[in-house]
């Protein structure tokens, strides 16, 4: 049985609940047991018999644990890149305390034996909650759909190709009409492979001026128009992973003003840095979709401002660092974006873009809300995940002390302000760091 805990004295931030106010959480068996205001009143008289460990948390905030919809940890298959356990060990260090899998391993999690395995991994390796990704069609080949009812009875949330396009109009149409059967996000890749033409960055001035093969934004814009007629179509619940663009975002609040059932995410990579880290071939900056222009960047601030944007997720995308040392054109795409991911989003806050209670809103609750997962709240009777959180507190990112294996981060020596400097999951402590 669990101790009980008292996060004693935090300002606690719930907006799934409209808790904004300086308490106590009361923690008993891994579940919250009630919130109490520092004035004493309690939101439930319900209190924790079990002698508690109380931790202090005065100065700092408390949080939901962050729920990262759109992440990669490689096993089974990619060990060399990362594994359950070293990829739910960097999600804690971020204030992660559920992670949702692509399926993009070898074999790929196209059936319920593959899902099966993630799930007992990470119960017997994890450090946080995971829920795995299916993919949508079988080998993510986009020619034959894959077993949707058995892998989503085995524990499958959502279902996606991930990095491969879904090119066929008609299977894409069919995965949205089984979406709502199941009630599940398909999780779209936006890439128009005939535009995209093998390109590695995004296209224009720099692209050429390295000599490097562009992407333009039409190849994620016209695949982005495509998947939101064929929701429209069918009704489905779509999701749009990574959105990189001006246009894309202009799109996605077109369809949402029409009442078109779409939801959106972005990545931190894409509101805080442009093109121009891929400068001196840096291929810790290759992503997919790449990173644009300053006008997509102040486009992607604003589609996270007025909620065209509903998620901030990290794509963490752990490579091995000899893979990343080949030449742009050969490297592979990605970023490992767990350990910076709340930090980055923190400076959406410090710029006024965002207030923490939207910030936690887009990193918390609403991918909980569109995953289906019980998760992302500090209601009583919740699961205990809850990030402690020093908003000023300032730190140097060094890719050499990720827990992920994967060292592949355009912002190395950054400065970051604010970080969690307590990652509880189930009412277990998962991390900590010295105060």
């Amino acid at each position: 049985m669990n101790s009980a805990m008292r996060i004693k004295g935090g300002h606690i931030i719930d907006p799934s609940d409209g808790i904004d106010y300086i308490g106590d959480i009361l923690i008993d068996n891994g579940r919250i047991v009630s919130i109490e205001r520092k004035n004493g009143n309690a939101d439930t008289r319900k209190n924790p018999k079990n002698k508690h460990e109380t931790i202090e948390a005065a100065g700092l905030y408390v949080i939901p644990g962050l729920v990262d919809m759109h992440t990669h940890l490689r096993e089974p298959g990619f060990e060399h890149k990362e594994t359950i356990r070293t990829g739910t060990m960097a999600a804690v260090r971020g204030g992660v305390t559920s992670v949702c899998p692509m399926p993009n391993t070898n074999p790929v999690n196209d059936n319920p034996t593959v899902t099966a395995f993630i799930i007992k991994k990470a119960m017997d390796e994890g450090f946080c909650s995971v829920f795995p990704i299916g993919a949508i069609s079988k080998g993510q080949n986009g020619e034959e759909l894959a077993e949707m009812g058995l892998m989503y009875d085995t524990g499958c949330r959502a279902f996606s190709d991930d990095g491969r396009p879904v090119m066929s109009s008609m299977l894409m149409r069919r995965v949205l009409e089984y979406s709502r059967v199941f009630n599940v996000p398909v999780i779209a890749h936006c890439e128009d492979l005939t535009l995209t033409d093998n390109g590695v960055m995004n296209c224009g001035v720099l692209s050429t001026t390295l000599g490097l093969k562009g992407i333009p934004a039409a190849a994620e814009e016209v695949m982005i128009a495509r998947d939101i007629i064929l929701c429209e179509l069918t009704g489905g619940r779509l999701h749009i992973a990574h959105v990189s663009t001006e246009g894309s975002v202009r799109l996605i609040r077109q369809a949402k003003e029409r009442g078109i059932a779409v939801t959106a995410e972005t990545c931190p990579h894409y509101f805080s840095i442009t093109e121009d880290a891929c400068k001196g071939y840096n291929t810790n900056a290759k992503v997919n979709p790449p990173l644009r222009m300053q006008k997509d960047v102040n486009a992607i601030r604003e589609g996270l401002r007025d909620g065209t944007i509903d998620v901030i997720a990290t794509d963490h995308a752990p490579h091995h660092r000899d893979e990343k040392l080949q030449e742009f054109d050969k490297a592979p795409s990605g970023i490992s974006g767990l350990e910076t991911a709340l930090g980055l989003g923190l400076g959406l806050v410090h710029d006024g873009v965002l207030t923490l209670n939207e910030l936690v809103n887009k990193m918390s609750r609403n991918p909980a809300r569109i995953m289906g997962l019980d998760k992302g709240t500090l209601r009583a009777g919740a699961d205990a995940d809850i990030a402690i959180v020093d908003i000023n507190r300032k730190s140097t990112v060094n890719a050499a002390s990720f827990a992920s294996m994967g060292q592949n981060t355009p912002f190395d020596g950054w400065t970051l302000k604010g970080m969690p400097v307590i990652t509880i999951v189930g009412g277990k402590i998962a991390y900590s760091v010295e105060r």
